[in-house]
């Protein structure tokens, strides 16, 4: 490991990617520990344009020549090694880390770091618990993995000991960690350019449960029968480390909920139940029984810090979601757009159900775009299934992301599976031709969610602008 914040020879730091939502909020909490910092990206964005506002230096472009001067350089685990800023560091000797060691080095600075695990939910929750801990006046230094209006972006740097993060399983990024609590959401198959299977999936989980402090928790869902099954090994062992359970259908569960409902907007409110006790009345304002579980983890976190109930009731009740997670991008001739990172067949089932609890919908249009070919052949079953709370499905093509397409999976082989489930569904591969079928097919009172991971937020924003 290298102290990087407590090491004289490193100074200049050159990010590779700097545009990229971790990346940039890295960036900008070592600005704030005066760090000299610059980087390089494939292209401008708004992030880029506002480091370039603050005097930072950005390339657009990849070019040997931009880390020259740089005492570390950073990359992201999507930056392979021909990368020529990559090549040439390791030429001149410059040390080069991947982004979650450097996660790691900052989150090792604060003595009660929290770190959000779980193939869904990671970024929701860590808002919530934001949300939670700046409302009981705890200051914690954010790092979350989308934008949140609270802090008017994805960091937020504190003053006190506490640091919250996301903790990413992607190649096993969260193996660099070491926190003080550990909040597991979930763990399902996915990523599967790298997990083999389940079963590496979830030795990687237990892995970053034994790097939870020994004085520390772990925090999980046993709704969740993975979950489940490594915190019962985790107990079975004599784990030093204190597990706290939480779930919405087990009955042992330590935070559960009981009283479900819904407001007109999808809106779930609960009453919040610890150790079998009644605590208090909660509402929130995010929809869907996903997030009711995500209140519940958070819930649970934030407890273990002696967060009030009332800045705990406070903090979910101000919280109305972060971009891309069922965000409201606008209505126009009665039809509501929503954006939605999902893009993995739990996450759409779940988006999908959010929506149908809302009183206040006719028909509910999903525009989906794949988000890598692996994962699209390796679920192509799961995504054909995922969308039965849809009345219309568009597929568009699928986003390349980090891999070449090798000819073996394509978006019309989705339509055809779900064509074949009895769904309404098209493939169109032009975004404005998919805004021209929206505006003439869509009515008054629709529902059109755009959902992936990729650039389909598009779609919703040109057809807004039409």
């Amino acid at each position: 490991m290298i102290d990087i914040l407590n090491n004289d020879s490193i100074n200049k730091i050159f990010f590779i990617g700097i545009g990229g939502i971790s990346m940039s909020g890295l960036a900008e909490i070592l600005i704030d520990k005066g760090f000299q910092v610059s980087g390089s990206d494939q292209k401008s964005s708004d992030v880029t344009n506002k480091f370039e506002e603050k005097g930072i230096k950005v390339h657009i472009g990849h070019n040997e020549k931009n880390v020259h001067g740089a005492d570390l350089v950073v990359y992201t685990a999507a930056v392979k090694e021909n990368n020529p800023e990559r090549q040439e560091a390791k030429r001149l000797g410059i040390t080069s880390i991947e982004r979650a060691v450097l996660l790691g080095e900052i989150m090792r600075r604060y003595p009660l770091s929290i770190a959000v695990s779980g193939t869904h939910g990671k970024t929701t929750t860590t808002s919530m618990v934001s949300s939670i801990m700046l409302e009981a006046g705890k200051n914690p230094t954010i790092h979350v993995g989308g934008v949140l209006d609270a802090i008017g972006g994805n960091t937020y740097i504190g003053s006190s000991d506490y640091f919250i993060a996301e903790a990413c399983e992607y190649v096993e990024s969260f193996l660099h960690l070491k926190p003080y609590l550990a909040l597991i959401l979930n763990i399902e198959l996915d990523h599967v350019d790298y997990f083999r299977d389940i079963e590496h999936i979830k030795s990687s989980f237990e892995k970053f449960i034994n790097l939870v402090d020994k004085d520390g928790y772990v925090v999980g869902c046993i709704d969740d029968p993975n979950t489940r099954e490594l915190l019962s090994k985790e107990i079975a062992k004599n784990n030093p480390r204190k597990i706290i359970t939480y779930g919405l259908n087990s009955k042992d569960a330590y935070y559960t909920a009981k009283d479900l409902a819904y407001d007109d907007n999808g809106f779930p409110s609960f009453t919040l139940v610890k150790n079998n006790e009644e605590i208090a009345k909660i509402v929130l304002c995010v929809p869907g029984i996903h997030n009711v579980n995500n209140a519940l983890g958070a819930i649970a976190t934030c407890d273990v810090f002696g967060c009030s109930i009332e800045s705990i009731k406070e903090g979910l009740l101000n919280f109305g979601g972060t971009h891309k997670r069922f965000e409201l991008k606008g209505v126009k001739n009665g039809v509501t757009i929503i954006d939605d990172y999902a893009h993995h067949p739990s996450e759409i089932k779940a988006t999908l159900k959010a929506a149908r609890n809302s009183n206040n919908i006719n028909r509910i249009w999903s525009v989906f775009q794949p988000h890598t070919y692996s994962r699209t052949k390796a679920f192509l079953e799961d995504f054909s299934n995922a969308f039965g709370d849809a009345d219309k499905v568009i597929v568009t093509d699928i986003y390349a992301a980090r891999e070449p397409d090798l000819g073996e999976i394509h978006s019309t082989a989705l339509e055809k599976r779900l064509k074949e489930n009895g769904k309404d569904a098209i493939y169109i591969s032009s975004f404005t031709e998919i805004c021209e079928y929206l505006l003439k097919n869509t009515k008054p009172g629709d529902m059109v969610i755009t959902m992936g991971a990729g650039d389909i937020c598009k779609v919703g924003e040109i057809f807004l602008d039409k």
